[in-house]
């Protein structure tokens, strides 16, 4: 069985599954309030308190730090916003033929399928190469070992991308402002901090945070509250709708083999890995879909929790505009789409479209998608 969980956990789907500690409660969206400061962006998802000098404290000041060094970054870009909007003309910064970017992704991890989502909407070429799960010699060259990874490559500069809402706030950030992607990078640092099992864990700060000026954000969100609501439902998207995909895939025996078949068809495997993967890792994966069930506080039936989080994003976007981000999909849609694509074709995503009221949403989604200007993607 030690073999087995190995298998499951490489498959991209255990980040998604294991990568949190245990919640006290389903997840909330937060006020306004505590998006004020984007120092706060980042900010882990609730959990029962503890007593001083715990992991969780240490973990918490070393975010702080990271938030404080963000704060350094962002005030350092201000100063030179206008300078780089000089250097800068309006059709250099909406053009970004001279970016190349390669993407390592399992297909079927939640996080790759968002940056896709994103690329894909915003009409970006890039190279996809598939990460053998087993052996990840494709992402060798990098200590960081989970996926996505993005190699963006700007002229002579060469940029590694680190956590798919990290990707896509610096890709768009880029996009909007023009700012050099080396010089954007720093305003996400990586931090260390201890999880609720006292594991070390990598965070990113800001990472639901563009680094735009006053006229450019007013120009992209119109006002704040737009802002606040894209950030807030990102956050969501990551902190609680992820960890619903797991235990629904793999509720049952049958489900469990049937995502596993997925998988092997859609990833990079040989023969004797594709077979472990598809029946010793379905066994493991669906064992393990109980304890995460426990660890989320889901109920009896996960599909209930899976459709509740449906209805409340849809109830969140309203009636009265077509996208959360009005006429056009956000940052927001774009990743709730993409966490939710990696069901497609399994009995958890038939069962999502009938006994909620996402499916008009995400048809919309789909065509917005499709509607984009073509773009070249390949791979590796």
């Amino acid at each position: 069985m030690a073999r087995a969980a190995r298998v499951a956990w490489i498959l991209g789907l255990s980040r998604c599954a294991l990568a949190e500690g245990p919640r006290t409660r389903p997840w909330t969206p937060v006020s306004a309030q505590s998006w004020a400061g984007f120092t706060r962006a980042a900010a882990g998802s609730p959990g029962p308190a503890v007593g001083k000098g715990s992991p969780r404290l240490l973990g918490a000041a070393a975010l702080a730090l990271g938030g404080a060094l963000g704060l350094y970054h962002t005030v350092r870009w201000h100063l030179r916003a206008q300078d780089l909007r000089a250097e800068r003309s309006a059709a250099q910064l909406s053009s970004s033929s001279h970016l190349q970017l390669t993407l390592y992704q399992y297909k079927t991890c939640p996080f790759c399928s968002k940056v896709r989502a994103f690329l894909d909407f915003h009409s970006l070429p890039y190279q996809v190469v598939e990460v053998n799960p087993v052996r990840r010699t494709e992402i060798k060259f990098s200590s960081y070992r989970k996926v996505p990874i993005l190699v963006a490559q700007e002229g002579d500069s060469l940029q590694q991308l680190n956590d798919s809402s990290v990707i896509i706030s610096a890709l768009k950030t880029y996009l909007v402002s023009g700012q050099p992607l080396e010089e954007i990078i720093t305003y996400y640092p990586p931090m260390k901090a201890m999880n609720d099992q006292g594991k070390e864990v990598t965070e990113f700060c800001n990472k639901y945070w563009l680094m735009l000026g006053e006229k450019e954000a007013q120009q992209m969100y119109g006002g704040k509250e737009a802002r606040t609501e894209e950030m807030k439902w990102r956050q969501w998207a990551d902190d609680w709708l992820v960890h619903l995909i797991s235990p629904n895939v793999y509720r049952t025996p049958t489900e469990a083999l049937a995502s596993f078949d997925y998988i092997v068809r859609e990833g990079k495997f040989g023969v004797v890995e594709a077979t472990m993967a598809k029946y010793v890792g379905a066994a493991a994966m669906y064992l393990i879909s109980k304890r995460l069930k426990s660890r989320h506080h889901l109920q009896d039936d996960v599909r209930v929790d899976l459709y509740e989080a449906a209805n409340k994003w849809v109830t969140a976007v309203g009636t009265d505009r077509p996208f959360m981000g009005g006429q056009k999909p956000n940052l927001a849609d774009l990743a709730v789409y993409g966490v939710l694509r990696v069901m497609e074709g399994l009995e958890a995503f038939e069962d999502l479209m009938r006994h909620s009221r996402i499916r008009p949403w995400y048809l919309r989604m789909e065509q917005a998608i499709e509607e984009a200007p073509s773009v070249l993607s390949c791979r590796g």
